[in-house]
């Protein structure tokens, strides 16, 4: 198998932008790695996500929430 060099890699990258544009292939690359970022986590059984690092409380799915009434409880009309 042939290796690849600076000048096929040049080729690609210039394709690319042919291709997709300037303006589309940052967004191509970002998604990209979110997907590996995703695929080797999945694979490792890590579970980093970025939306999990804050430390407020979690709420389940059956708990109410403090917008929803909770069964047989009074609520007063707003005026």
């Amino acid at each position: 198998m042939p290796n690849v060099g600076p000048l096929e890699l040049a080729v690609v990258v210039i394709f690319a932008l042919i291709i997709f544009g300037p303006k589309r292939l940052p967004e191509l690359g970002k998604s990209m790695g979110k997907g590996i970022r995703e695929f080797r986590s999945s694979i490792s059984g890590n579970d980093d996500d970025d939306d999990d690092d804050d430390d407020s409380p979690k709420i389940e799915p059956g708990e109410p929430t403090a917008a929803e009434p909770v069964e047989g409880e009074v609520v007063e009309p707003r005026s």
